[in-house]
């Protein structure tokens, strides 16, 4: 069924040009040493940070830079923008009343990039 997540998950985004950390903060409620992450742990700069440059022509901040260069793809810095939450999750576990977070989630980015782990950050609790 997959690994779990933790904070210091590793991830790439398929327009991002570098890897990023995934941050965990503690569900309500639940005490651990390493919080596991949910699907609803999504929040741009917060739970995700930048992958570096984004190349996508959907961020508009692309888009207007490619333009400005005579439609020269020009990537610019990227701020994920989450179009959900992560899929598909383990509804079998819950943490903190949501389903846990695997290694073989993904995300959609608004700006049309699947986000997914390389590594999970945890490697003893399988999910």
């Amino acid at each position: 069924m997959g690994l779990c997540v933790t904070g210091g998950a590793m991830m790439t985004c398929s327009f991002g040009m570098a890897p990023s950390s995934f941050n965990v903060l503690p569900a309500a409620g639940v005490m651990s040493a390493m919080p596991l992450a949910t699907i609803m742990d999504n929040v741009p700069m917060v739970n995700i940070m930048p992958f570096g440059m984004c190349s996508s022509m959907a961020n508009p901040t692309v888009a207007s830079a490619t333009a400005a260069a005579m439609g020269v793809l020009t990537p610019m810095p990227c701020v994920p923008v989450p179009a959900g939450p992560w899929v598909p999750g383990v509804p079998q576990v819950l943490v903190g009343g949501k389903p846990a977070l695997n290694n073989q989630c993904k995300l959609t980015c608004a700006y049309g990039g699947m986000i997914q782990f390389t590594n999970p950050g945890c490697m003893t609790i399988q999910l």
